[in-house]
Formats: structure tokens, sequence, C-alpha cells
């Protein structure tokens, strides 16, 4: 039998009884979008993080792409994103109405480098999106210093790290703003879609819930021109079962990942994730660096282990960017580490025994 990189099924039925009274009390309530379960959530989640307002949304995608809009930012302004990110990251620019501007990465944490913002500005730049890749949160304390002496708008992308901790601080509440995603695969994930936008501004929050719904205060009266992207009752009930249990899957990930690092420490050809003394992540991905990267990953798969590949092609090597005059070679760092990475398996309800087997698997690959 395999070893899936990740079992969504294998959550659903550690909590079957819990999400089935969920479902069960949106279905006898009768309310199916922005209902008290979305206000409970909310409220929850709000908590969970530390901050005063939480909005959901329909997507991680839609929740920066209002964050960024609620902020002022649209058509003719720049947005400095990191160049080793999921392509939505760049893509909620664009939604904006802005243009994102792609920068290099840490070669230890694949997070956004603070020293490569400072080439990358120029007149139309308004704000920096780091992004907390794979549950590991970025140095935000230097970009917030950067950002705050040129007045830029600083926006956390969270989308991988519903409960890290920076400096000893939740991720989200570190900035002015921070955007969520639930999708199904997060720490934090829904049985569909969903994301959050959260804030202790409390002028912020409430743009954005104009913004996720046709600018509407009032029913039908539209303050100003908003979109349709609305956090559903049924999914809001599922996050608040899970959102409970989120710190113990938590930690059931921070064990696997030390398993991982104690039993592949030392194995040639294997670059291990870093983790500086500041982070407590919540390991969303746990990816290795390897050379000769596909090879590796198709001999692991012939031994029953499934991994994946996060993220290749990188954003600016898309066709989608191609018009912006991106090249190979612009961001080597970056290009550099994704032409390395391999996502390991990794979700809560993987077994130690099958955590043994990737880590003999590998060893016997590389060995």
């Amino acid at each position: 039998m395999s070893v899936p990189t990740i079992d969504l099924q294998a959550a659903v039925q550690e909590l079957e009884s819990e999400i089935l009274q969920a479902v069960s009390r949106v279905l006898a309530h009768g309310r199916y979008v922005l209902g008290p379960e979305v206000e409970a959530f909310e409220r929850e989640f709000a908590e969970f993080c530390g901050v005063m307002h939480c909005v959901g949304v329909g997507n991680g995608t839609d929740a920066l792409a209002l964050t960024l809009r609620a902020c002022g930012i649209g058509p003719g302004d720049e947005v400095i994103v990191p160049a080793y990110t999921a392509v939505a990251t760049w893509m909620a620019v664009n939604m904006a109405g802005a243009t994102p501007v792609g920068v290099d990465v840490r070669e230890d944490t694949y997070n956004l480098d603070p020293s490569a913002l400072e080439p990358a500005i120029s007149p139309r730049t308004r704000a920096i999106v780091p992004v907390h890749l794979f549950g590991q949160p970025a140095d935000v304390s230097a970009i917030e210093a950067f950002a705050s002496d040129r007045g830029l708008v600083l926006i956390e992308d969270s989308a991988q790290a519903h409960g890290a901790r920076y400096r000893g601080r939740t991720v989200g509440g570190l900035v002015r703003a921070a955007s969520f995603s639930f999708y199904p695969t997060k720490n934090l994930g829904a049985i569909g879609d969903g994301g959050a936008v959260i804030t202790d501004d409390a002028e912020l929050a409430d743009r954005v819930r104009l913004l996720r719904s046709y600018g509407w205060r009032t029913r039908s009266v539209s303050e100003i021109v908003g979109v349709n992207t609305r956090l559903d009752e049924l999914q809001a009930a599922l996050l608040r079962v899970k959102l409970a249990r989120l710190e113990e899957w938590n930690a059931r990930r921070r064990a696997l990942a030390g398993r991982y690092l104690e039993g592949l420490a030392g194995l040639a050809g294997l670059r291990l994730p870093h983790v500086p003394e500041w982070a407590d992540p919540v390991w969303h991905q746990f990816v290795v660096g390897v050379e000769g990267r596909d090879a590796v990953q198709r001999a692991l798969g012939g031994a029953g282990v499934e991994t994946l590949v996060h993220y290749e092609p990188l954003p600016h090597l898309t066709p989608a960017y191609r018009d912006l005059g991106w090249a190979p070679g612009q961001l080597p760092v970056a290009e550099r580490l994704a032409s390395r990475a391999l996502s390991l398996p990794m979700y809560p309800q993987l077994s130690p025994d099958d955590c043994d087997r990737v880590i003999e698997a590998l060893t016997a690959v590389l060995g």
C-alpha cells in the first residue's frame, strides 16, 4: 500500500460524527450564506489569531485581492510579491487591478528576502505581500521596517500558515491585515473552498465586508462596486469543527517534521528545511531539496511513496506573466530552489510507521 502525500478522507473520518452534527445544524436553521455559522466562525478565528476582526470570503485568492482593494490599491499600482509562491499570490494582485513585481527569496527558508526589496521599488510601488510559505513564517519585522520607511502597505499572505508563530506571535496578526485560504489541503481546510481576511482595523474590515457582497450594507443598495465572494454557512460550520482541532493537528505535524528531520539528517544530496530560532512553523508542507529531483520522485513513486512538487513553474515563468518580460534566470535563487524542491507526505493523520517508510525509501533512493 502506498503512502499518499495527503489523505483528506482521513481527517473527515476522524471527525465524522462532529461533521455530521455541523451539517445537520445548518440544514435545521436553513440559512446557507452569511448566517450564524459564518458569524460564529469569524469570531472564533479572529480570537484564535489574536485580532479583532475576521471577514469570511469565498476563497483565499479573493481574500488577498479584497484586502488589497480595501487598502486602496488598484490600477497603476505595483505590489511586491515573492518569486517562490503559489501563482494565486500573484493573481490576487492582478484581480485588484495592480501589477505583481516578483523579488527573490532566501536560500535557507524559501521566503521573501528583505535584502532583495530595494531594487524592486519604483514610484508605483504601493504594497508588499510576504508569504508564510509551507507554514514557515517570513521575517516580517525586517520587511515591516523596510515598508514603514517607504510608506508601503504590508499584507501577510497566511494561506499556508494557520497557527504558525513568529517571535511568539500568531501569524496573520503581525501587520495591518492578512489573508487566509481554507482550501481543503490547508492546515485548516474546508470541505470545499473558503477564505478570510483578518485585521485589527475596523474600517478596513468594514470595507472588505462591503466588497465581498456587491457593496451592500443594506440589501440591494450598492455603496461601492463589490463582488460576490461569500463564505457559505456549511463551510463555516465545518471549519468551526476543524478549528477546535487545529492546535492538536499542528502539534502532530510538528512531531512528524521532527521525525523527518531526525531520520533524514546527514543524508548525502538532501537539503532539509531550515527553521530560524524566531520561527515556530506549522509544516503545511515538508519540502526537501534534492539534486535530480524528477528521478528521485519517480524512484520514490516506484517504492510506494507519493510526493508532489511545490511549485514549478514559478509564477514569473508561466505563460500568464510572459507579457511582463520575465525570463529564466532573473530570480535565480527561487528558480534554483524550485528545480530541486520535493514535498514529502505530510498531514496530521500520517502514522509514524508511514513516516518511517518515507524515510527508509528516500534513504534507499539516495544511498
